[in-house]
């Protein structure tokens, strides 16, 4: 057996670990080049801020929806909705407010009847449109 030979012969290593580079090289640009094309990258900018809301219900048919804590966020993407009518209060709601609403800010919306029963949703919408999330619900006491 030749041993010398064995040693200094080294012509198929070459090829083989060209080849594994070829591939791996291959799969990282196909994922890259997948990942701008299917735009993955997007939704992650778009994730649901987390807030807190406090509801105080009067007995002027008012609840007083306020940002207690959490993350601040652009007023035009909150809404605040209702189960029954829903109207809006001394002009103060979340889009009158303006710029970001963060902890201490407050807005103001008046029933034409009663809240008794009602649930008041407070819906964060995403600046592009594609996602909404309910970020605080409240149940109106019942005052009959």
């Amino acid at each position: 057996m030749k041993l010398k030979q064995l040693f200094t012969d080294d012509s198929a290593v070459s090829p083989v670990i060209g080849v594994i580079l070829m591939v791996a090289i291959t799969v990282i640009l196909a994922a890259v080049i997948g990942t701008f094309v299917l735009n993955l990258g997007q939704g992650i900018q778009q994730s649901a801020p987390q807030a807190s809301f406090g509801f105080d219900y009067d007995d002027a048919d008012n609840v007083t929806i306020t940002h207690e804590t959490g993350d601040s966020i652009p007023s035009s993407e909150l809404n605040a909705t209702s189960s029954g009518s829903f109207e809006y209060a001394n002009s103060d709601t979340f889009e009158d407010v303006g710029g970001d609403i963060s902890a201490g800010d407050s807005a103001t919306y008046s029933n034409s009847g009663n809240w008794d029963g009602e649930t008041v949703r407070v819906v964060w919408t995403s600046e592009n449109g594609e996602n909404s999330a309910t970020l605080s619900e409240s149940t109106a006491p019942d005052n009959t």
